[in-house]
């Protein structure tokens, strides 16, 4: 299973499904998640062997109305991420908070380092 599916489906229950790798369209029901990968570390090997695992890492954003339930669901995606073990996840700062002038949404960020299974 992919790294953007394990991430889905970790977190597809806080926001009644309306998770979205990169960007949600125009319209999308509030409150909602996207995510993103901004790096991860590469495993290489002395030798030519491919390697078993790989590594993201991941910025994690919820988009709300309102800044306490931006919060709110923050610290749940937090929750679920750990909890996955599909998922060796590792949390890599303390949120950030966001505000989209343009559409009045608040929002956070926060970046994982997440490693799966190849």
């Amino acid at each position: 299973m992919t790294m953007e599916l394990l991430v889905s489906g970790a977190l597809e229950s806080l926001v009644s499904g309306r998770v979205f790798p990169d960007i949600a369209e125009e319209g999308t029901a509030l409150p909602y998640i996207t995510f993103q990968q901004v790096g991860g570390d590469a495993v290489n090997y002395i030798d030519p062997t491919a390697p078993n695992r790989s590594n993201a890492r991941l910025q994690v954003n919820v988009w709300s109305k309102t800044r306490i339930q931006a919060a709110l669901i923050a610290g749940q995606v937090e929750t679920a991420l750990r909890a996955t073990t599909a998922l060796q996840t590792t949390v890599l700062g303390a949120r950030v908070s966001l505000f989209e002038p343009e559409t009045q949404l608040r929002g956070t960020l926060q970046h994982f380092s997440v490693w799966t299974d190849a």
